[in-house]
């Protein structure tokens, strides 16, 4: 067994109870207190992650920009410097090879996140399709990432900002070289939980300490270190996807839901775009839909959804929500059966029980 990767926090985590486990060849933590309180904390307070797992390519050249276009499913010539874009990379097929985040630092200067697990086949597979005058460089050993999270986080932030004044970075912007207690970081006012907050990107050497300082200057507002388990509660609720479950090489970003993220319409033709256009056309053979049991019992990952006899689909994501304490998942079904309010059987442990095709997503924070 190959050895598991760890973060420059690895080693502070027992301080705070940190329980890590086997994530896509990473040691993390999938909780410190425990996943209920800590998706609480996020949904209530504010939480604190560490994200440093996840991948950075910088992406550097005149032709950038063209290069980009060809690889991502969104308008990328839509970025201003300062913004951020999620988008999605394709296979021919239109299977995901990824998807991710493109940061605008200047023309000809882009940054994009990547999840930790497709890291090395990420920039082979950038790599392999260069052209023209682009270089590309993969940061990810040298740079950390941690998310605070929740409708406090600016509050809590802005005590460590010296000189920057965080309200002024919109959803989807970033300021570049922002002082937090005395390090330099990329702040991002991104998340993966359905709530407000920031990512903030730093050299890897700085982690340990700007992660004690956000826990302290959070002290008072009841500011939690946060794992695995409570973010994967916290996307879920929000309909976030999340590759290897909602998205793979054998679902597209159609499939999966994530369609505003990928532009048809625009000159490049990107990599995948021709599969992609047949599905819009042809119309999508499977869709993403959010469920909820009407009988008792949770769904889980990899359990299949039945109409009748017949197999449609299975589950990707599914739990008892911590916020609306009900069992709700997401499963990708055959469309013709993904109409609201369609009734399912879910296959658990040997069982088929009923439920119900539902909106989504489950949970939307509340924009006042």
């Amino acid at each position: 067994m190959p050895e598991l990767k760890r973060t420059p926090l690895f080693d502070v985590y027992k301080q705070y109870g940190g329980k890590t486990i086997d994530f896509g060849g990473w040691e993390l933590p999938v909780q410190f207190s425990s996943i209920k309180e800590e998706h609480e904390a996020v949904r209530t307070r504010a939480g604190l992650f560490d994200v440093s797992h996840m991948g950075e390519v910088e992406v550097k050249g005149t032709d950038s920009l063209n290069y980009l276009q060809k690889m991502m499913t969104n308008d990328v010539s839509k970025l201003k410097n300062g913004g951020a874009q999620y988008t999605a990379m394709c296979y021919e097929n239109g299977g995901t090879v990824d998807d991710l985040l493109v940061y605008k630092i200047e023309d000809n200067h882009y940054l994009l996140v990547i999840n930790a697990s497709n890291i090395d086949k990420d920039y082979k597979w950038l790599e392999s399709h260069l052209a023209g005058d682009v270089r590309i460089e993969n940061l990810s050993e040298k740079t950390a990432q941690l998310a605070i999270q929740g409708p406090l986080a600016e509050q809590v932030l802005q005590k460590l900002a010296d000189g920057s004044d965080l309200s002024e970075i919109g959803f989807f912007k970033f300021q570049l070289a922002v002082k937090l207690a005395g390090k330099t970081a990329l702040v991002s006012r991104t998340g993966y939980t359905g709530e407000d907050g920031f990512e903030v990107y730093c050299d890897s050497n700085d982690a340990v300490e700007l992660w004690q300082a956000i826990l302290k200057a959070g002290e008072e507002e009841g500011v939690l270190p946060c794992g695995l388990g409570a973010r994967d509660t916290l996307r879920f609720e929000a309909n976030l996807a999340l590759y290897g479950q909602e998205l793979s090489p054998e679902v597209s970003p159609l499939e999966a839901g994530i369609g505003f993220a990928v532009k048809l319409n625009k000159e490049t033709d990107f990599i995948g775009k021709v599969a992609l256009l047949a599905q819009k056309t042809n119309g999508i053979p499977r869709k993403m839909v959010g469920i909820e049991m009407i009988d008792r019992g949770i769904p889980r990952h990899g359990y299949p959804v039945y109409k009748g006899e017949e197999q449609i689909g299975e589950v990707t994501t599914g739990t008892q929500s911590p916020t609306l304490k009900k069992n709700i998942g997401l499963a990708l079904i055959t469309t013709q059966f993904a109409g609201l309010d369609s009734e399912v059987e879910v296959e658990i442990r040997g069982k088929r029980l009923k439920a119900k095709v539902v909106p989504t997503p489950f949970y939307k924070r509340d924009r006042k």
